[in-house]
C-alpha cells in the first residue's frame, strides 16, 4: 500500500511538473507576467477584484503582459494606443471571439455575439443589423418608440409619490419594452409579473458573472462545475430565459404571415423556412434563440445599469445636476419632448453623459478576443488562437487622453470655451468591427431617457450625498453600482 501511494504521488508530481514546464515552454515568446503555479495559474495574483488586480499587474509588467486563468494563457493589453491597435489598426488579426467560459457552456457557439465561428458571426450579425434597421433601429421611428416608452416611465415615476425606492426595475422595464417591441412587436405593462421575472433572471445572471464566484468559474470551469455556489445559478437562469424566448417564438409562429413580417423574429423565421433544405445554413432555431437572448442582454441590462449608475452620480454631484437642469430649461423647456437634435445645443449635458459612461466603465475588461494568425505586438510573438484581453478600463482612465482620468469630471469632454469636445479614447462599448451591435441605439436612449427624466424630476437621495459611494459594488465582466434608494420629485 505504501509503494502504491508513493508511486501515485510520483506520477501526480511528474504530471504537474510537465504541465508547468509546458506552460513556460508555450509561453516563451509571450509577454512577461507573474509566474503561474501548476494547475492554479495566476489565481493567487488576481483573486478578489480581477479588474484592480490586472491594473496592479500592469504597474509591474507594463502595458502588455500575460496571465494564466487556470492553465489558459491570456495576453492583457492596456492603454489607448495598444487597445486601439487590437480593435482598429490591426483589428483583423484579433477579430476572433475569445473564451468566455461562463457563457460558452450555455451558448455552445450559437448566436453572433459569442461565437468563434467567423462565418456564423458575419452572417448573423449582418442579418440582425439589417433586419433591426428595417424596423427602425437607429432611425426616427425608433426615437418615436423611445418617446412613447418614456411617457410610460414618467407616469410610473410620478406614481411613486416621491417615495424612496431603487429605480433599477422601473428603468429595466422601459428598456425591456423597447427591445421586446423590436424583437416581438409589442410591449408589456409595468405591472406584468412575467416581465419582472425575466428581468430578475437577466440581472442576476450578469451580476453573478461579474462576482468573484463568476471570476473563479472563468478560471476553472471544469472544477467549478462540480462545486456548489452562486455560480451554479448561471446556467439555470439562462435556461429559464431560453424557455421564455422559445415559448414566445412558438406563439409568434402561429400567427406568422410570410408576406407581412412584423418584427425581427418574424424575419428570422421566414429566413429559416427559405433555407431549411440547406444543412449548412446558419438560420436555425438554435441561432434564433441565441441571437434573441444576446440582444436582450445587450439592450436591457446595459441600459438599465447605465442610467441607474448615472442617477446615483448626479445625487453625489448636485452642482452638476443643477447645471444640467438649467441647460434643459434653456434649450428645451418643460413643455416639449427632447429630440436628438437638441444634443447639438446642449454641450454641458452632452459632456456629462459622456463622462458618466467613461466613469462608470460598464464593461471594464472589454470583450475577449483571439488572434486569427500569428502576430507581433510590442516585439512579442503571439501565436494564433491565443486569448487577448483588451482592458477597456485602462483606456477610459488613460491619463494621456483625459485630464481627470480617475475622477468624475465633465471637463474631460469640454474645451476651454465650454464646448463639447469628442475624444477618440471614448470607447465604453469597444470599437472596430465587433463593436456592440446596438451602440447607436445606446447613445440615443441614454440622451433621451436621461434628459427626459431630468426635465420632469429632481432627484433626492435617501442618504446624505457625502455617504454616497460611486465606486462599483461588483467589478468583473461588468461594473455594477452600489444600490441606493432615491425619490423623484416633480419639477
Amino acid at each position: 500500500m505504501d509503494l502504491l501511494t508513493l508511486f501515485l504521488t510520483f506520477c501526480i508530481s511528474f504530471l504537474i511538473l510537465v504541465a508547468t514546464l509546458k506552460s513556460f515552454w508555450n509561453g516563451g515568446k509571450l509577454p512577461p507576467g507573474p509566474v503561474p503555479l501548476p494547475l492554479l495559474g495566476n489565481a493567487l495574483d488576481i483573486r478578489g477584484d480581477i479588474v484592480n488586480s490586472l491594473m496592479k499587474l500592469r504597474e509591474m509588467y507594463g502595458d502588455v503582459f500575460t496571465v494564466y486563468l487556470g492553465s489558459r494563457p491570456v495576453v492583457v493589453v492596456t492603454g489607448y494606443k495598444l487597445v486601439k491597435e487590437i480593435y482598429v489598426d490591426n483589428g483583423d488579426a484579433y477579430l476572433n471571439r475569445g473564451d468566455l467560459r461562463t457563457l460558452d457552456a450555455f451558448y455552445k457557439n450559437d448566436g453572433f455575439m459569442f461565437t468563434a465561428n467567423m462565418k456564423r458571426w458575419r452572417e448573423l450579425r449582418r442579418f440582425s443589423l439589417m433586419t433591426l434597421r428595417d424596423f427602425g433601429f437607429g432611425k426616427r421611428s425608433t426615437e418615436d418608440r423611445i418617446h412613447e416608452e418614456i411617457k410610460h416611465l414618467v407616469t410610473a415615476l410620478k406614481n411613486t409619490k416621491e417615495s424612496f425606492f431603487d429605480p433599477w426595475q422601473s428603468l429595466s422595464k422601459a428598456f425591456y419594452n423597447i427591445i421586446f417591441s423590436l424583437m416581438f412587436g409589442h410591449r408589456y405593462d409595468y405591472k406584468d409579473r412575467e416581465i419582472s421575472t425575466i428581468l430578475s433572471y437577466i440581472h442576476e445572471t450578469f451580476s453573478t458573472m461579474s462576482s468573484p464566484w463568476g471570476q473563479i468559474y472563468e478560471m476553472f470551469p471544469g472544477l467549478m462545475s462540480f462545486i456548489p455556489g452562486p455560480h451554479q445559478k448561471i446556467y439555470k437562469l439562462m435556461n429559464n430565459i431560453k424557455q421564455f424566448v422559445d415559448s414566445r417564438v412558438k406563439t409568434d409562429l402561429k400567427t406568422l404571415d410570410p408576406d407581412n413580417p412584423r418584427h425581427y423574429v418574424d424575419v428570422f423565421l421566414i429566413k429559416m423556412e427559405k433555407e431549411k433544405i440547406n444543412p449548412q445554413s446558419e438560420f436555425n432555431l438554435k441561432n434564433l434563440l441565441a441571437c434573441t437572448i444576446q440582444i436582450f442582454f445587450a439592450g436591457v441590462e446595459t441600459m438599465s445599469t447605465a442610467i441607474t449608475y448615472s442617477l446615483i452620480i448626479l445625487m453625489k454631484y448636485p452642482d452638476v445636476l443643477a447645471k444640467v437642469h438649467k441647460e434643459i430649461d434653456d434649450v428645451i423647456g418643460r413643455n416639449r419632448d427632447p429630440t436628438l437634435q437638441d444634443r447639438n445645443h446642449m454641450p454641458y449635458t452632452e459632456a456629462v453623459i459622456h463622462e458618466m459612461q467613461r466613469f462608470t466603465d460598464l464593461f471594464p475588461m472589454g470583450g475577449p478576443r483571439k488572434t486569427t494568425k500569428e502576430v507581433t505586438l510590442r516585439g512579442y510573438t503571439l501565436p494564433k488562437d491565443i486569448n487577448i484581453c483588451p482592458l477597456l478600463t485602462s483606456v477610459l482612465k488613460d491619463p494621456s487622453c483625459f485630464k481627470y482620468p480617475t475622477e468624475f469630471n465633465p471637463e474631460n469632454f469640454l474645451n476651454e470655451k465650454g464646448e463639447f469636445q469628442k475624444n477618440d479614447a471614448f470607447m465604453p462599448l469597444a470599437t472596430g468591427k465587433r463593436i456592440c451591435l446596438g451602440h447607436s441605439l445606446v447613445q440615443m436612449e441614454i440622451f433621451l431617457f436621461l434628459v427626459s427624466i431630468l426635465q420632469n424630476f429632481n432627484i433626492k437621495s435617501s442618504v446624505p450625498r457625502e455617504e454616497i459611494d460611486i465606486t462599483p459594488n461588483v467589478s468583473g465582466v461588468g461594473n455594477l453600482p452600489k444600490p441606493y434608494k432615491m425619490a423623484f420629485i416633480p419639477r
